[in-house]
């Protein structure tokens, strides 16, 4: 042979893709095989250079290249493709795009291979067709992982749960395959279930085997009740894992993201910073302290994190949702574009609807905030999606379908004050409704004493039904345990609707002290100036129509980014 095909082998095997891919069109090429008479040479010259193209990245020509070896496997003689499968059998090869071999090809690994070009392309349902030919009794680990994820991915739940168990059947320790089957509402025990047991002499499994187990169903405990939204015995589990397993990184992200998730702002950061202090490359999940670090105003740390994001890998989807994050204050066209990336890179990716269907919110566009909010609740219900959806249909003064979403959110997250509060939006929302609010108010604060959102918004509704006294009562309990800047705002708005204006510019100077970059507490402090210079705050500003924009204010953001 002009070519020796065992070159072009160990080039692959060597990672030298690019080398190999021109190596390859010789080899493929080469006048001294005849395709009438050697097929099956020809096929396993053409999969060679298919890995070196899918390895290039080049998926397309990969997938063409894996195709035409197909055609010449076909025509190869029956009885020399029964020798050639039960050879293959008998090696019992991996069948991922990685693997590279000189002996004759497997039609299913090829098929294999497609999909796998498929799916880097985000061709789903190309991918699912080409994995539908290989029969079940013949896929191999990574076959049945990518079918669970396929057929997740159009909504073939009972298919999808069959590929995950497989899996897990096989080896326990696939963490994805726990977490998609938890998601997919698989209870804990029948999980468990699937676990291989190793028996010793007497039958029984031995000590050692309970003792390297117990960790893993703890975890896969702990997944499927954040799965029910019990994320408090979740957080609990995890909690526990993190005693035996210091610094795991993994379990800190799990533990960082639902803490987002419920609204612990504070034990989440904290959280997420320890895992950048492990470890300052990991990606997964960062576009949700993001989320967080804007909530808290803290703009010098989110300007660093998408920095150091865009440098470790511009490409993932947490990337745009945090890109989307920092330049909301600026840019709202600008943040809504690298939401819609962030959901084109990864269709599944939650914090890219979230962050889509906020963003709706704030431009006054809640018809599209609910196709958002619904989009992540597709994918999977959380509070942040049932939030959403409440204030989107409240903005649509569509009190019906509020009420319904809210109730949804109760019904899922029985133990959630959370959800209570959400109830409570929906009948504050109209007069009618407002004893019932209060309600819901008081018993999502029994429930959960701490949680300033009701405190909150049973002091708005005590202003609203002109009982402010009740408002500052509840709002000074508060402060006494909690220094917050939202309980300060709202008590200088209390005191400043009352002509109380000394007290309402003492609480928002704490507030501002506290967070200074509160925007209601700038914009309240102003109105209050006016206000105590006698000016009218509502009056319009003499040059407001002549202002320009500043230029070296743009300069300034644009030397950020």
């Amino acid at each position: 042979m002009e070519v020796p095909k065992d070159q072009m082998a160990t080039l692959l095997e060597n990672n030298l893709f690019a080398s190999a891919q021109m190596l390859g069109c010789f080899l493929v090429s080469s006048s001294s095989i005849n395709p009438e008479t050697s097929p099956h040479l020809k096929a396993e010259n053409l999969v060679l250079l298919g890995d070196a193209l899918f390895r290039e990245k080049e998926y397309r020509r990969a997938i063409h290249t894996y195709k035409q070896a197909l055609q010449f496997h076909k025509t190869i003689p029956k009885q020399s493709t029964v020798t050639t499968r039960n050879s293959m059998s008998a090696s019992n090869r991996s069948g991922s795009p990685s693997s590279f071999n000189i002996s004759a090809i497997n039609e299913n690994e090829v098929k294999f291979k497609i999909a796998s070009s498929h799916c880097a392309l985000n061709e789903n349902r190309a991918a699912l067709l080409e994995m539908e030919g290989i029969p079940s009794k013949v896929r191999n680990l990574q076959m049945n992982l990518m079918m669970g994820k396929l057929y997740r991915n159009s909504r073939h739940t009972r298919a999808s749960v069959t590929c995950y168990k497989e899996c897990l059947r096989h080896c326990p320790y696939i963490i994805e395959a726990i977490t998609a089957l938890a998601e997919l509402g698989v209870a804990a025990k029948d999980i468990i279930s699937l676990f291989p047991q190793t028996s010793n002499r007497s039958g029984r499994p031995p000590l050692d085997h309970f003792d390297s187990s117990r960790w893993l169903m703890r975890y896969v405990e702990a997944q499927c009740l954040i799965a029910s939204n019990d994320y408090k015995g979740g957080l609990e589990l995890f909690t526990e894992l993190l005693q035996r397993f210091p610094n795991n990184v993994h379990l800190l992200l799990e533990m960082a993201k639902v803490e987002a998730i419920i609204g612990k702002d504070d034990e989440a950061i904290t959280d997420f910073e320890k895992v950048r202090s492990i470890d300052p490359y990991v990606m997964t999940y960062m576009d949700e302290y993001a989320m967080l670090l804007k909530v808290k105003s803290d703009f010098s740390k989110l300007n660093k994190l998408v920095h150091d994001l865009l440098n470790i890998d511009p490409t993932r989807p947490e990337v745009f949702v945090a890109l989307s994050v920092l330049w909301e204050r600026k840019d709202e066209r600008g943040a809504l574009s690298y939401a819609e990336k962030s959901i084109r890179i990864d269709e599944r990716h939650i914090p890219g609807y979230i962050m889509k269907g906020n963003l709706f919110l704030s431009m006054n566009r809640p018809e599209a905030a609910v196709i958002a909010f619904r989009g992540a609740q597709e994918l999977r219900p959380d509070l942040r999606s049932y939030q959403g959806l409440v204030r989107s249909y409240l903005a649509l003064s569509k009190t019906k379908e509020a009420l319904h979403a809210a109730r949804e959110a109760m019904k899922a997250m029985p133990q959630s004050a959370k959800a209570l509060k959400l109830v409570g939006d929906v009948h504050a929302s109209n007069t009618s409704g407002r004893e019932k609010a209060k309600k819901f108010y008081e018993s999502s604060l029994r429930l959960e004493p701490g949680y300033l959102g009701a405190a909150l918004a049973l002091a708005e509704l005590h202003v609203i039904e002109g009982r402010n006294a009740d408002a500052v009562s509840l709002l000074e309990r508060y402060l006494k345990d909690w220094a917050d800047d939202s309980l300060h705002v709202k008590l200088a708005q209390v005191f400043a609707a009352t002509n109380m204006l000394q007290d309402a510019l003492s609480h928002y100077q704490a507030a501002l002290r506290i967070n200074p970059q509160n925007e209601a507490a700038k914009k309240g402090l102003e109105r209050l100036e006016k206000q105590m210079k006698g000016v009218d705050p509502d009056a319009p500003e003499e040059d407001e129509e002549n202002e320009v924009e500043d230029p070296d204010a743009d300069q300034e953001e644009t030397d950020l980014l």
